[in-house]
């Protein structure tokens, strides 16, 4: 017994000797010092992140498997390791800041077999992709991909819970409230969509997202039961066969799913797999990491995109009133929501479900002339965007882009994607393509978050992929005010948000009711205006009915200045799940958006970031009585230095927005 003892103890040590031979150690950090990425390549491929003094990634393993069996990340041999320092700028033509720095350090690991992977650390944050270079197309079987913690950290976590297909957790139109629990209470048998956030120790933060996810699928995570401290990657396999169905018909149902993920060149790069660190929360209110690892943009002129604001029509359910016609999805109806527009300078309207035969979107409905329509509002200066789903137009997207464009359409609002398979992603990226090449604008609902698509086709212009106002008509007991305050910090890192604002039938907790014609919003009145700056949407709605607008004209012309687009963004204070607040400059003019959950409170604003100068302040704040009566609202003028500062008084579910204006 004792030599076997003897024995056994001599292999253990000779195999961790010679485990520890094979393995090779790198490290990386960021341009400021504060990042610092450690690799181990050995016989797994492990990575981890400190940011300071604190853990942030413990080591986690990462890997592709091959059909076949191969392996890339196991049994690794590095043949070439290289670093490199990138410090450029990014000009954005449809974004939240007129140019983008883009400073890093990277780590590249070329590996014996034909692969590598590509490490980079920012200031503020981390991300890393696999490449393979090889002469013939690959199959990935799979995927491995996990995000440890050193401890059990509270998370936010959106689950798919909304099936749509009994039994498959991989069809999701990406809507859900935050559940707000440690990671070791992961919810089971469910699975959890990006991005989600960890609340890590020292208040710092990280968020796990994606980015350039083409021909390839998305990534959703669940337990990582191997420690109970962390996530591990989940990937829908490729459909194989689909069939129409869904809510009421709209969209293909995948039937029969293959046994692996995704078939690509030989020569390919995998997506980036990203978690973005703050040591203060309002950070992650104002990030620009998805946009910087978003493939460089593929239009080469973007001058004909014009981003800008949209009259709406289903939210409202076209309830118009005062007029001498039948409202509905008709010719006079669509005419006076061009007329809403041009008087206030907006720049689109868009129609929505019922303007084409419900068969065939290449056939309009005998209610509607939309040939006039277009006509009509092109004398008033308002475009037109038409609504279809993807079902419609999958196959058909030259032969319909190229009907509509011609008669002068200006984009599509493209609905019920509900998956991000690698066939959805080839397709939302052909779509982009496509439209880009007959000067259309895409706006994607039913979508999963932005993954940098927005800087390689800049004309898809806004994302769904949130829980956004339209949710008010049929779900009453959310927690509204709390996601509008945790959003920003998470869904928001990834890009812009299609949330829909503008409601003007605003309700207190006690008094929301959930109404199809006739909706309301949870929060206050100045809580609406204010996601007009605080949510990024380059294609922003205007939700609510034109005829309610017309009465409350003080906020609508409020609402009909504020900008889709900035040259400056600063964010100015946050808490996830409890308040935010976000200047954003256009020219000499900045506008200024804060809210906050339930929780009344009062915010101290400093004007430091304006230059010097005198500046007209226009400010919509809550009123004494919001809390009550949600539509209570006071308008206040005056002038501002940036030396001045001032309280922003938020009442439960409130919210407070002004427009800075340099004076002449």
């Amino acid at each position: 017994m004792k030599w076997k003892y003897i024995l056994s103890l001599v292999f253990t040590v000779t195999a961790m000797a010679a485990m520890a031979q094979r393995t090779k150690n790198y490290s990386l950090s960021s341009p400021d010092g504060k990042v610092q990425v450690q690799v181990a390549a050995g016989p797994v491929l492990q990575w981890s992140v400190k940011h300071g003094s604190t853990t942030i990634i413990a080591p986690s393993v990462a890997s592709i498997t091959l059909a076949g069996g191969e392996v890339l990340g196991k049994a690794i041999t590095v043949i070439n390791a290289k670093t490199a320092s990138v410090n450029t700028t990014i000009a954005t033509p449809v974004y939240k800041r007129s140019t983008v720095k883009d400073h890093y350090n990277a780590l590249t690991l070329e590996c014996k077999g034909g692969y590598g992977i590509i490490f980079r650390a920012y200031n503020d944050g981390v991300a890393y992709r696999f490449f393979i270079n090889r002469h013939q197309p690959i199959t990935i079987a799979a995927e491995e991909a996990t995000f440890n913690f050193e401890d059990d950290y509270k998370s936010f976590v959106p689950y798919v819970r909304d099936l749509r297909v009994k039994g498959d957790h991989f069809i999701s139109s990406f809507e859900a409230l935050y559940d707000e629990d440690n990671i070791s209470q992961f919810v089971k048998d469910t699975l959890g969509f990006l991005p989600i956030l960890v609340a890590a120790a020292d208040g710092k933060k990280a968020v796990i997202t994606e980015a350039h996810v083409e021909g390839y699928p998305g990534m959703y995570v669940a337990l990582n039961k191997a420690t109970n401290k962390g996530y591990k990657g989940v990937f829908a396999p490729y459909p194989l066969q689909e069939k129409a169905g869904g809510f009421n018909n709209m969209n293909y149902i995948v039937t029969q799913r293959a046994d692996y993920l995704a078939q690509k060149p030989g020569n390919t790069q995998l997506p980036w797999r990203v978690v973005v660190i703050s040591s203060a929360d309002k950070e992650l209110a104002d990030n620009d990491m998805v946009y910087k690892l978003g493939a460089p943009s593929r239009v080469k002129d973007a001058a004909w995109i014009k981003p800008g604001k949209v009259a709406w029509d289903w939210w409202n359910d076209w309830n118009i009133s005062g007029v001498d016609f039948k409202a509905g999805i008709n010719t006079p109806t669509y005419k006076y929501y061009i007329d809403f527009a041009a008087a206030h300078g907006i720049e689109y309207i868009v129609m929505d479900e019922g303007w084409s035969v419900s068969t065939d979107i290449t056939k309009i409905s005998d209610k509607i002339n939309l040939e006039e329509l277009v006509s009509y509002g092109k004398s008033k200066g308002v475009d037109i965007i038409l609504w279809a789903t993807w079902y419609a137009l999958n196959g058909r997207l030259d032969e319909v882009f190229a009907q509509y464009s011609q008669m002068g359409i200006k984009g599509f609002k493209i609905d019920f994607l509900d998956r991000d398979d690698a066939k959805m992603t080839a397709s939302v990226y052909e779509i982009a393509q496509k439209a880009a090449a007959h000067k259309l604008l895409i706006d994607l609902h039913g979508m999963y978050k932005p993954d940098g698509l927005q800087r390689t086709y800049p004309n898809v212009i806004n994302f769904e992929g949130v829980k956004g106002l339209e949710n008010a008509k049929w779900t009453p007991d959310d927690d509204v005010p709390r996601y509008d305050v945790s959003i920003p910090f998470i869904r928001m890192v990834a890009g812009p948000m299609d949330y829909t604002p503008g409601a003007l039938r605003n309700a207190s907790k006690s008094s929301f009711r959930a109404i199809h014609s006739a909706p309301m919003s949870m929060g206050t009145r100045c809580h609406q205006l204010a996601m007009y700056v605080v949510f990024e949407a380059p294609l922003q709605m205007l939700a609510d009915n034109p005829t309610a607008y017309y009465k409350e004209a003080e906020s609508t012309q409020f609402i009909a200045q504020i900008p889709t687009v900035f040259d400056q963004t600063v964010a100015l204070q946050g808490a996830v799940g409890e308040y935010v607040a976000i200047a954003r400059r256009k020219g000499d003019t900045w506008y200024i958006g804060a809210l906050t959950n339930w929780q009344a409170r009062e915010l101290p604003l400093s004007f430091s970031f304006l230059e010097a100068g005198t500046y007209s302040a226009e400010i919509f704040k809550d009123g004494v009585n919001a809390d009550k009566q949600a539509t209570d609202y006071k308008r206040e003028v005056g002038t501002v230095t940036a030396s001045d500062s001032l309280t922003m008084p938020l009442q439960s579910g409130g919210g407070w927005a002004a427009i800075i204006k340099k004076v002449k």
